[in-house]
């Protein structure tokens, strides 16, 4: 079945029988979903970009990932997740792509895959916290300056996991008590410099005011908790031995409205006074209703307010 203008449908697999083999560009696409979680066409098309290929082919070839089931790995290539198609206007909006299981096997088969890839939360927010990675290094693909070392490299590294247990005072009680953080994602930068290449390393929490600023529930997730874990594990310098860092930790917070980046950084100054580590920038596009954005380059060059400090860039040393 197709519409008026001979189009498949975005939610349902129509395939034709059509045999798909992987090029080096579907495995770019595969790699980079692996990688950040589930993104729009637009970033994919960027990732791309040097290829020079037409995005009305590009569009068609994940068509083709997403419909045809006839390939090497047993399915479909790529999921399309239903959960976009709930938002307001969803028919408007570009398409958001997953790695469908035949493609987790391409990606296993062709050694690119890691356990250290997985993302945790709910799928909006998954797919804010990808938004923001990957724009973060289609940034840095358009400068020579600066580079992006993902998750999955750091973690095997350090031979670890994303999560960390820290020792953290219950607001209430005033009892220690042992928390699991788990950031939203990890990644690093390299700058390339005249006097040779520095690092700086980061962690994202993607906020989209579904959690409490704070909360009297020491066991409940909170704004609250979660500068008392992070005061623990970035002032109190337990990601080194964690991650097996020596340069520094900043903290991404990133949010879908200056209202609630208000809220948190009042938060922040209440609790930790003036704080160098903790950063916050808005992603307006995940605001209610939220839709996919296009990528976001702002996340890298433009500046990220503190609290008692100067608005940081990122984007250099």
């Amino acid at each position: 079945m197709t519409d008026a203008l001979g189009r498949r449908s975005s939610h349902e697999r129509q395939s034709t029988g059509k045999r798909v083999r992987l090029s080096e560009r579907d495995l770019l696409w595969l790699e980079k979903l692996h990688q950040h979680g589930p993104l729009p066409t637009s970033y994919l098309l960027a990732y791309t970009d040097a290829l020079r290929a037409s995005d009305k082919r590009q569009k068609e070839r994940l068509g083709d990932l997403f419909h045809e089931d006839n390939t090497e790995h047993g399915g479909a290539y790529l999921d399309r997740p239903p959960q976009q198609f709930a938002t307001l206007k969803a028919g408007y909006n570009q398409l958001v792509h997953q790695v469908a299981p035949a493609g987790l096997k391409a990606l296993k088969d062709a050694g690119l895959a890691h356990e250290s890839s997985a993302h945790h939360g709910p799928w909006v927010h998954r797919h804010m916290v990808a938004c923001t990675t990957a724009s973060i290094e289609l940034a840095t693909l358009l400068r020579p300056d600066v580079s992006f070392i993902p998750q999955h490299q750091i973690l095997e590294r350090a031979k670890t996991t994303l999560s960390c247990p820290v020792r953290i005072k219950d607001s209430v009680s005033g009892q220690l008590v042992r928390k699991d953080l788990k950031p939203d994602a990890l990644f690093g930068l390299i700058y390339h410099t005249d006097e040779g290449d520095k690092f700086r390393f980061f962690v994202v929490e993607a906020d989209r005011g579904t959690e409490p600023v704070t909360s009297r529930n020491w066991n409940r997730k909170s704004f609250e908790r979660h500068l008392a874990q992070y005061e623990a594990y970035v002032a109190g310098e337990e990601y080194k031995r964690h991650l097996n860092l020596t340069a520094n930790l900043l903290v991404l917070n990133v949010v879908p409205d200056a209202e609630r980046l208000e809220l948190m950084r009042r938060q922040t100054l209440k609790q930790l006074g003036s704080c160098s580590y903790h950063l916050f920038q808005t992603f307006a596009e995940f605001a209610a209703p939220w839709r996919p954005p296009e990528p976001s380059h702002a996340l890298l060059k433009s500046a990220w307010l503190r609290v008692g400090y100067s608005d940081f860039l990122i984007d250099g040393v």
